[in-house]
């Protein structure tokens, strides 16, 4: 009733006005004049109410007003009396200066949700420096920054925006760690374009930004082809010292193993972080979680000390937040399933599993977590659930064709697939498909081989099956399937056999970590390249372990705490970055 009540009192209050009733103030803005109530507009906004309890103001009927345009004036206004108003691209930015000059706080905050749904890669720099002029949009002044950082590739290729940068901002963006470049021949090619927009008047800008490149982190190959002799650079004389030293580092650090870091081979800070949680290690299940910071090409301890021992479970990451979703801890499996806040490093319980699940295979899907199959202990499944966060709910749904425990999973154009497994009796080597909105699976092409233990990942528009164990032994080949065709066609092995290992592709490249090579758990971690079909080593986690689980984390504030440190950190030779 009291919504009802002010609504219906606000509807008549614009009527009145509109009609020009009872007003006792007029505002004027570029010649046009608008009749209002006072008592009105001090209800909305500070401004107005200390403009009109000023002294000099007591029996001043008329105001004008400046810094707006008329039409935003009348925007206001309706927001003022009707309390919403229609916010678009085109007049966001006039209504945003508005809302700030009038101190309306709701309105500021309306605006600035408007553009933070509406980042991209096109204008995140206009909003960023628009922004940073109000000190009532710190917070999207500082997420448009870090959209700008985190999408440097897109926007530098895309945004007119970062063209017309001022060279103190551009100084200012590729000196940042955060920035987020696979490599540094991106940023060197990004400011040969900035450079190419307006050469004649930035050529003589080059000695302040080529220092801002980390050209000690670029392969032999392109800095002796495409930054040694290049004219530019050899013109100025400031530039020559930075060359020479450039030169220096890079045959340090590839000829003589490791250096430590300066400016020209600090890494920056990437964007994704890889984890590998839990498994089994030295005989028992372990609580060890490692961090992989690819752009230093190193692991990092992140261990929660609370957290129990688990292996075989499956883990994935959804809205911010880790799941790890049954497993086996020497002794029990369980259908328990803890979250992982990776900003606050805590952990509690979510809704169990229906079933009691080690072994288990996971994909996310439309918002959705789907556990499948594995072992309860007794018996190997062909059960699936799934899990909706929004609900803290799990929902099952229609069964596999095939028991499989030891299989993976993963998603790919709106279907779940999950490929191999053990039935007991038989190493799998079929797959299938689930279809959600029929509730259905359905088998598909099966594998070349049979494959328990096997790493499943959708990469590249193709489902990756990598490893695993065929009854006999573990496995260095790779096939991949095209749902297109549904086919299977072999790709390059594998580096080292392995079997019940961690999956997950980041920066564009398939990582596989750890796992059991016939003989034993193993530490060592490979990356398959799509574009080169070749493997390449990566460096060896801090411990051995198989039935390690795998996750990719992202849009982390800060990701400092999983990195290693930049300011002490010794280079090594092998990174997976340095192609």
């Amino acid at each position: 009733m009291e919504n009802k009540f002010i609504a219906t009192s606000f509807n008549v209050f614009d009527e009145v006005r509109s009609e020009g009733e009872h007003t006792d103030v007029i505002i004027k803005v570029n010649g046009e004049e608008f009749k209002a109530h006072k008592i009105i507009l001090c209800g909305c906004s500070p401004y107005f109410r200390d403009l009109f309890s000023t002294q000099c103001s007591a029996e001043k009927h008329s105001y004008d007003i400046e810094g707006i345009s008329s039409d935003t004036m009348s925007l206001f206004i309706k927001y003022a009396y009707a309390g919403n108003v229609h916010i678009s691209e085109e007049n966001v930015a006039e209504l945003l200066v508005a809302a700030d000059q009038f101190l309306v706080s709701d309105l500021v905050d309306a605006c600035c949700k408007f553009l933070e749904a509406n980042l991209s890669l096109q204008n995140c720099i206009g909003i960023c420096m628009f922004t940073g002029q109000f000190y009532s949009c710190s917070n999207l002044h500082r997420k448009a920054k870090r959209y700008a950082l985190q999408h440097f590739e897109g926007v530098q290729q895309e945004s007119e925006e970062f063209l017309k940068l001022s060279l103190e901002h551009l100084v200012e963006m590729i000196d940042q760690d955060e920035l987020n470049a696979k490599n540094e021949e991106v940023v060197f090619e990004a400011v040969l374009r900035w450079i190419d927009h307006s050469p004649e008047s930035r050529r003589g800008h080059i000695a302040e930004l080529l220092p801002k490149v980390r050209m000690g982190l670029m392969s032999p190959e392109y800095f002796m082809s495409n930054v040694r002799n290049k004219a530019l650079l050899l013109e100025n004389e400031a530039c020559l010292a930075i060359l020479i030293s450039a030169m220096r580092a890079i045959f340090d650090l590839h000829m003589e193993g490791p250096t430590v870091s300066d400016q020209l081979t600090r890494p920056r800070l990437p964007s994704e972080i890889l984890l590998a949680i839990g498994g089994w290690s030295i005989g028992n299940p372990t609580n060890a979680i490692e961090a992989y910071d690819a752009r230093a090409g190193c692991w990092v301890d992140v261990t929660q000390k609370d957290e129990h021992p688990r292996a075989y479970s499956g883990t994935v990451f959804l809205d911010g937040f880790v799941y790890c979703i049954g497993g086996f801890d020497g002794e029990n499996c369980f259908s328990s399933v803890r979250k992982f806040d990776p900003i606050s490093h805590t952990w509690h319980e979510v809704a169990p599993m229906y079933e009691q699940r080690c072994y288990v295979s996971v994909a996310v899907l439309d918002g959705l977590i789907y556990a499948m199959g594995g072992i309860n202990r007794h018996v190997r499944l062909r059960t699936t659930e799934c899990y909706d966060p929004n609900t803290n709910q799990w929902t099952m749904l229609a069964p596999m064709n095939e028991l499989r425990s030891v299989a993976s999973a993963t998603s790919l154009q709106g279907r779940v697939y999950i490929c191999g497994g053990f039935t007991g009796i038989e190493y799998l080597f079929t797959a299938e498909s689930f279809n959600p909105e029929t509730n259905q699976w359905t088998l598909i092409a099966p594998m070349s081989s049979r494959r328990s233990g096997v790493g499943v990942i959708n990469y590249g528009n193709l489902v990756y099956a990598v490893g695993g164990y065929d009854g006999a032994n573990r496995l260095q080949s790779a096939e991949a399937y095209n749902p297109l065709t549904d086919s299977w066609h072999d790709v390059e092995s594998m580096i080292s056999p392995r079997s019940n290992f961690g999956i997950e592709v980041m920066d564009d490249r398939l990582f596989v970590v750890g796992g059991f090579n016939g003989l034993s758990t193993c530490s060592n971690v490979e990356y398959y390249d799509q574009r080169t079909n070749e493997w390449n080593e990566a460096s060896d986690m801090s411990i051995s372990r198989s039935a390690v689980s795998c996750c990719i984390i992202s849009g982390l504030p800060d990701v400092t705490q999983y990195v290693a440190s930049r300011d002490s950190l010794q280079i090594s030779e092998d990174k997976s970055d340095s192609d």
